[in-house]
C-alpha cells in the first residue's frame, strides 16, 4: 500500500500534472519549430545555395546497384543541419524565457520594488536581514 499511497501523493500535490502540461507544450512548441525551420529557414538557404535541399544532402559511401538487392549507403548530412538549426532556435527561446523568469522572480524578491508584491516570507527575512545588521554595527563599534 505504500508504493500507492506514494504515487497518490505525487499525482495530488501537482508534480504529475506539471510534468504533463510541460511535455505537451514542449511537444507543440517542437512541431513550431520544426515547421519554422523547414518551411522559413531552409527555403531561402535552399536559394542562396543554388536550390540546394537540405534534407537531401548526404555523401554517398556505396551507391546502389540496379540489378542487385543492395541499397544505397549514405551518411545523410543535410538532416543534421536541419536538426541543428531546431535545437540552436530552441536553446535560444529556452534561454531567453529563463532569463525572463529569472528577471521576474528577482524583481518580485527586491522589497524596495513597488511594482511587484513581494511575498510575505520574503519580507519577514528581509527585516531579519537588516535587524542583523543594525545589530552587527552596533556590536562592532564598542
Amino acid at each position: 500500500m505504500g508504493l500507492l499511497t506514494e504515487f497518490k501523493e505525487f499525482a495530488v500535490k501537482g508534480n504529475m500534472i506539471d510534468m504533463a502540461v510541460g511535455i505537451i507544450i514542449g511537444t507543440a512548441f517542437n512541431n513550431v519549430v520544426q515547421t519554422i525551420v523547414k518551411k522559413v529557414l531552409l527555403p531561402p538557404m535552399s536559394m542562396l545555395t543554388d536550390g540546394v535541399n537540405f534534407a537531401e544532402r548526404k555523401w554517398v559511401l556505396k551507391p546502389a546497384v540496379d540489378g542487385d538487392v543492395a541499397t544505397e549507403i549514405a551518411i545523410g548530412y543535410g538532416e543534421l543541419i536541419e536538426v541543428s538549426i531546431d535545437f540552436l532556435i530552441i536553446a535560444i527561446v529556452v534561454f531567453i524565457v529563463i532569463k525572463l523568469m529569472n528577471k521576474l522572480r528577482k524583481s518580485a524578491e527586491d522589497p524596495k520594488d513597488p511594482k511587484e508584491v513581494t511575498p510575505k516570507d520574503i519580507e519577514l527575512l528581509n527585516d531579519l536581514k537588516e535587524l542583523m545588521q543594525e545589530q552587527n554595527k552596533i556590536l562592532t563599534s564598542k
